[in-house]
């Protein structure tokens, strides 16, 4: 179900939840550039869906996004939240944004050990995500799969320890691929079954054909 309120059902171990990262620092060219996030399913923004299913996770969110953060200072559903830049230049992919919060999660709630990654498109993520994730993953990196079988490298939970060995890989190896970087650390793979009406739970919206595919299945999912 996707919460079309500003709080999502709240779990009552929400101080033990992960750091949730939402990985806004694309182009989203496919969608004609500007932040893809902010882009309107069911009368709200992608990214704000996103947001209120990882309330029901967390009380540490953080929004990975590249340029000027005064973009999100207006919107009060994102009030609070920390805006991080990619400290690698470049624009080197997802890794970075979760490299920024694994930085952020290290110094500011040293007590969080993992950060859950989640894109800003996917507005029908499962409400089991992280539980599941959590319980299956072990010491590796937890990595969601869908219904078919496909792995989805940034919906995934990555232990804090390994930001030093991230970092290295960045800019010492100029490595891009998070699957590569996961493959080495004990990747996990959780699968997850389909939603209502077989939706795919990580349908994620990347052109203005899947956005208007996605407003014709809210009312399934």
């Amino acid at each position: 179900m996707i919460h079309t309120g500003d709080q999502a059902q709240r779990n009552p171990s929400l101080s033990n939840g992960p750091v949730v990262v939402l990985l806004a620092g694309g182009w989203g060219r496919r969608m004609g550039g500007g932040d893809k996030g902010l882009r309107v399913v069911a009368g709200m923004p992608i990214l704000r869906h996103v947001l209120n299913r990882a309330r029901g996770w967390t009380d540490r969110i953080v929004l990975s996004a590249n340029d000027d953060p005064a973009r999100f200072a207006g919107l009060d559903w994102l009030a609070g939240i920390p805006v991080l830049p990619d400290r690698v230049p470049g624009r080197p992919g997802p890794l970075a944004g979760i490299l920024a919060a694994m930085d952020w999660a290290a110094g500011q709630v040293p007590d969080r050990g993992h950060v859950l990654s989640l894109p800003c498109d996917t507005p029908f993520l499962p409400p089991a995500l992280w539980p599941s994730l959590a319980m299956q993953g072990g010491t590796g990196i937890a990595m969601a799969t869908g219904p078919d079988g496909h792995r989805h490298p940034t919906v995934a939970l990555w232990p804090v320890s390994l930001r030093h060995a991230l970092r290295e890989a960045l800019i010492e190896e100029g490595l891009h691929k998070v699957g590569v970087f996961a493959a080495r650390h004990g990747r996990v793979d959780v699968p997850f079954p389909a939603g209502p009406d077989g939706i795919d739970p990580f349908f994620n919206i990347n052109s203005p054909d899947d956005l208007a595919q996605a407003e014709a299945l809210i009312p399934s999912a």
